[in-house]
């Protein structure tokens, strides 16, 4: 029996819930903002409940490829997909979406629920150090994304 694992990251996106939840729940915009993610074969927009999308993934280990499903849909507030994979067990991510005075505050959740092992201190450090690019990437894309938006009249 594993181990159950999870880390939570979020920042602050200066947008409606909308636009941050059309961003990171259409699965082709994330080689844009995830180090690891290289290529997504699946639709070119936010995908709903029971829908899957495959991804091709390069980690230490080298290239992976992920068969996803969309578990929960429930836009703009939450997301959730789920892939098993032979190296790490099932993994489980989960977007949420709240409105704050400044925007959005966006959560990404990732977890582990059977992991073979514990991470390492240095693996957690890895992960929480690319889980923080990837959110200052998402903040900057959508920011920027609405904005060019706003001024063509179109949010």
């Amino acid at each position: 029996m594993g181990v159950s694992f999870q880390r939570s990251h979020d920042i602050t996106v200066e947008t409606p819930p909308s636009a941050v939840y059309d961003y990171v729940c259409n699965p082709n915009s994330w080689p844009e903002w995830l180090a690891a993610s290289r290529h997504i074969d699946g639709e070119d927009r936010p995908l709903l409940r029971g829908e899957t999308f495959r991804e091709q993934w390069h980690i230490k280990r080298g290239e992976v490829r992920l068969a996803w499903t969309v578990t929960e849909s429930d836009p703009p507030r939450t997301w959730t997909v789920e892939a098993d994979t032979d190296f790490i067990g099932k993994i489980v991510i989960r977007y949420t979406f709240e409105v704050t005075a400044g925007g959005t505050k966006y959560t990404r959740t990732l977890r582990n629920p059977d992991r073979p092992l514990e991470p390492s201190p240095e693996q957690v450090a890895r992960m929480d150090e690319e889980a923080m690019i990837g959110l200052q990437n998402i903040k900057r894309n959508v920011e920027k994304r609405f904005l060019a938006l706003s001024e063509s009249g179109k949010a």
